[in-house]
Order: structure tokens, then sequence, then C-alpha cells
């Protein structure tokens, strides 16, 4: 896909967003999905590698949760980023803030470093390891204003890898699809325990599509327990009930 056609595509959903994005801007994306693309055919990045399909569930996706950030010069950490969404989307568009990418799997750091080194980036950072281990470490713990992760697991779950980086009075943006009552309901208990509230919940779809998506705010009203995360595993195994 060439750049003109790119921005074409890109700019049509960004106005349904109510996002604008400079000439600057749109050319990283641009060379974001290429190395997307590129780096796809030697490892598994994304089931998703069509350009059109890499803007809209990839770049506007990551994108839809900007509203819920607010000023730019804060501290966040996207957990099982994967191939970098959303955090570098985000990071692309609010220039000023500072993101930590946290991932399990050495080789999508690889690429993650890649990215952020031909994009120019700066206050970022892709970091290889695990959501238990980092979430009490305390160079990591509590030390974020809002923790993020797109589709990563179980609200039970993910409240568990992502409450215990977030400072009092920050909160955790937890991007999901649209069957999310039930994973709510039985999550509700979970999130009191590990010092958070539930603060919002947004259901839309992405522009000009019927892809449907969630948007889960959990606000951190309290210090989360020393004994949690639990030793790598156990949130995914044993889900707080």
């Amino acid at each position: 896909m060439k750049l003109d056609e790119f921005k074409k595509i890109f700019n049509n959903y960004l106005k349904d967003l109510n996002i604008e994005l400079d000439e600057e801007q749109i050319e990283k994306f641009y060379i974001y999905m290429n190395l997307l693309i590129e780096w796809n055919n030697k490892m598994n990045l994304t089931a998703i590698t069509k350009p059109e399909e890499i803007i809209l569930k990839h770049f506007v996706d990551s994108l839809t949760i900007s509203k819920y950030i607010g000023k730019d010069d804060i501290k966040m950490i996207d957990i099982g980023t994967g191939a970098g969404f959303p955090g570098i989307p985000l990071k692309i568009y609010k220039k000023d803030l500072q993101i930590t990418l946290l991932d399990s799997l050495n080789k999508r750091i690889n690429f993650l470093n890649e990215v952020i080194e031909k994009l120019g980036l700066e206050k970022i950072e892709a970091v290889h390891g695990r959501a238990e281990d980092f979430g009490k470490n305390k160079n990591y713990r509590e030390n974020f204003t809002i923790a993020t992760s797109r589709a990563v697991a179980n609200l039970s779950t993910l409240s568990e890898y992502l409450l215990p980086f977030v400072e009092k009075d920050g909160k955790c943006i937890c991007m999901k699809g649209t069957d999310i009552d039930e994973e709510l309901s039985s999550a509700k208990n979970a999130i009191k325990i590990l010092g958070g509230e539930i603060e919002k919940k947004d259901l839309f779809n992405l522009p000009k599509s019927d892809l449907g998506r969630s948007v889960i705010v959990i606000k951190k009203i309290k210090n989360t327990p020393n004994k949690f995360p639990r030793k790598a595993g156990m949130p995914a195994k044993e889900p707080i009930v």
C-alpha cells in the first residue's frame, strides 16, 4: 500500500475518533505497518496482515482508548503488548507519554526495539518479562499512573496482572470484546481484593464497522496487598474468585 492511500484510509477512520495526526505521525504509523508486515514473514507477530485490517484492527483499535488517558506526561505500562498494541500507537499519538512495553517473548521485544529505533521514539522502553514477576519488582510496582492491556486474559486474571503496577488513584484500562457482563461480574471481588473498583464500562463499535469492543476502566483506590501478584502462571490457572 502506498503512503497516500494509507493516509486516506487512516484519516477517514480517525475522523470518527476526533483524532488528528500530523504528517510525521502518519508516516510513523506507515513505517510501523510495513515493519510489522516484514517481520511477520519471519515470526508470528499477528494474524492480521492486510494493510486495511492493520489500520483498523490494530492502529485505530489502539487509539480508541486515548480519550481515557488524559494529560500526556504520565507513566503508562502496556502488559502483554505483543507487537506493540496499544502502546506504540498511543505513543505516536501522545508524544510526551512515558510508556513501558512488557512482553514475555523476547523475539517480540527485538521487534519492538527495532520499531522504537526506526520511528525515533523517546520515553519508551520494551522489557522482556512476565507481569507476575515485574509486579513484585520495586522499580515497577505501583509506579505507573495507567496500566493497560488488550485481549490478554479474563478480567479477574487481568486485574491481578495490572493493578499491582498502578499507583493509588491511577487506573487500569482493559480492552475487551463485547461479551463482557458475565466476566465483569465474576471479576468484581478480585478487583476489590487487589485494591481497585470499576469506574466505567463502555461498549462501542470500531469506526465504520460492526466490530464490537468494550473498555473497562478500573480505578486504584488502595494499595495492592503484597502477596499479589502470585507466582507466574497462578493468576491464569487459579483466578481470584
